[in-house]
């Protein structure tokens, strides 16, 4: 039990002193970062440039003349962000002498190529007309669907596409089923079918058998 006391009383003898020390490591790393956003060319200073501190969610903007003032810590990166600049990243001294640290940010232009844009004489009535009448529209999800889905359309699919597993071995069930049906007699033959010749010439009407281009 004394052992224990001892413990106790030498750790909250301790505690004040480390608590302090760690107080006094995070004062010195505290930063205080003040300074203008000015343009390169113009050295004049740039309002509402948004100043971060990178990894982490908060950070400032300059004012009307490009002044701000932002808390920092040693070692922190600064990143500069302004519409029609480009970006500056800055790191702050992590050896830095004192709890101040000025700066003056020069942002340089950011140059954009656009497409070219080739411009044309306003067309006539009469040409609006005749190009309006001769465009092709393309047709819609609705009328690709209307078109795929034409019995002609569907049969010639049916016809080319290869089939699957499930399709295969159903095919081949009625087949041997087929088979065994007319096992130890002779098959009919379609030829004399007068059902299947009457369905051979409604196809032949409506142009299944013709060549789609």
């Amino acid at each position: 039990m004394k052992i224990f006391y001892r413990i106790c009383v030498l750790f909250i003898m301790f505690t004040p002193a480390v608590g302090f020390a760690q107080f006094e490591t995070f004062k010195d790393s505290v930063v205080q970062l003040y300074g203008v956003v000015m343009s390169a060319d113009s050295l004049k200073g740039l309002p509402a440039v948004s100043i971060m501190v990178k990894g982490q969610n908060r950070g400032t903007i300059s004012n009307d003349e490009g002044v701000f003032s932002i808390v920092v810590l040693k070692g922190d990166k600064v990143e500069f962000t302004s519409i029609g600049y480009k970006p500056k990243l800055v790191e702050i001294p992590q050896k830095l002498e004192g709890n101040q640290y000025s700066m003056i940010q020069l942002m340089v232009m950011d140059t954009v190529y656009l497409p070219a844009t080739i411009i044309k004489q306003r067309v006539t009535r009469e040409q609006f007309e005749r190009d309006f009448v001769n465009t092709q529209v393309p047709d819609d999800n609705i009328e690709v669907a209307r078109v795929n889905n034409n019995i002609a359309t569907r049969r010639l699919l049916l016809s080319t596409l290869p089939s699957d597993g499930r399709e295969a071995s159903a095919q081949y069930m009625r087949q041997q089923s087929k088979k065994l049906y007319y096992s130890g007699q002779i098959a009919p033959q379609n030829i004399f079918n007068p059902f299947a010749w009457s369905e051979f010439i409604k196809a032949w009407k409506r142009g299944d058998y013709k060549k789609k281009g």
